[in-house]
């Protein structure tokens, strides 16, 4: 088994809104890297953590973690809508993991995600990429939040189980950083809005582009291209985003244990707990190998014109035998 571990932030506004100062071809250029070293590795399975933004999960039934064995791209923000190369038999396999080490996750049979794990899955692999996956749905965004340390859970739990395939496995975190786009909240919304957050499946075209608009208004307001008083989302903070990356990278992975719900979000925004995602990211990796994991690159923008920072991590990759019985020896 051997394990290669990456973590990507995504954008809506990518193409878009340009970011200017030559951003936009920076990142190009980091992805591109972080493609070229993702081919050389040639994983077998990608189990790739990621959120949802009410577009398939909703809270008609809203949990903190489901691992899907089918899934399909719903097609936002200028992802294709398709059927999703999902690995059902190692699907499974994690979902068994996951609650023989008591996390509670859903498993469904037909998981929807949309730009959250899309983006990501299309930005290093191309929009018709057929490499088996493992999806797995974080909620970030669907208040209640669970506690931190069952995020790091989940990930070592599937680490563990990762650990037993003789694969050459990619994990892939989708999300982050600090951030704080209009999301609704179900807490105080009208009617139409609650019913959309419970069920909004059925969004018509014109529904969507109305959504979309709405969002690249906010951002263009925190950028100062439209009026300052129109301007409600929270900054993005620099200091909080480098401080996330700094300690995944150093391997601390039981710290963010420690990081409060209402902290993250009153620093680094309503969607910074996407985070969540980087840190089941890094811990399957650790549990994986058993090892520290080396950074190979990162990188980091803080981008104002998309109100998010962006980062990347990439690990090297870490292979650990997997332990086979001695043949003629007692079962």
């Amino acid at each position: 088994m051997t394990v290669l571990a990456c973590a990507l932030s995504h954008s809506p506004l990518i193409g878009e809104i340009d970011p200017g100062a030559g951003v936009l071809d920076e990142i190009e250029t980091a992805v591109a890297e972080v493609r070229r070293a993702i081919e050389a590795f040639d994983p077998e399975v990608t189990v790739v953590f990621g959120p949802d933004h009410f577009n398939g999960v909703f809270y008609d039934m809203m949990p903190p973690f489901c691992i899907g064995s089918a899934a399909s791209s719903v097609g936002d923000w200028g992802t294709r809508k398709r059927a999703l190369p999902v690995d059902a038999d190692a699907a499974r396999r994690l979902v068994d993991a996951a609650l023989e080490a008591d996390i509670d996750v859903a498993q469904s049979e037909r998981l929807y995600v949309d730009h959250g794990m899309a983006q990501s899955l299309e930005m290093l692999f191309g929009a018709d990429y057929e490499r088996p996956i493992v999806p797995v749905f974080i909620n970030a965004v669907g208040l209640p939040l669970g506690p931190m340390r069952r995020v790091r859970r989940l990930g070592e739990a599937i680490g563990r189980e990762i650990a037993s395939w003789d694969k050459r496995v990619l994990v892939l975190g989708s999300g982050g950083l600090s951030h704080d786009p209009p999301v609704p909240k179900l807490a105080g919304a009208s009617d139409e809005i609650r019913e959309r957050l419970i069920d909004g499946r059925d969004y018509t075209p014109e529904q969507r582009r109305e959504r979309q608009r709405r969002v690249i208004e906010a951002a263009l307001a925190q950028s100062g291209e439209t009026p300052a008083d129109i301007a409600r989302q929270q900054p993005l903070d620099e200091e909080f985003d480098r401080m996330v990356m700094a300690t995944l990278a150093s391997g601390s992975i039981t710290s963010t244990d420690g990081w409060a719900n209402d902290w993250m979000a009153e620093v680094g925004g309503g969607s910074a707990h996407e985070i969540r995602t980087w840190v089941a990211t890094f811990a399957a990796a650790h549990a994986a190998t058993g090892s520290d994991i080396a950074i190979a690159d990162q990188w980091y923008w803080p981008v104002h014109a998309w109100g998010n920072g962006f980062g990347i991590m990439l690990s090297e990759p870490v292979a650990r035998l997997v332990e086979r019985p001695v043949e003629g020896s007692a079962s």
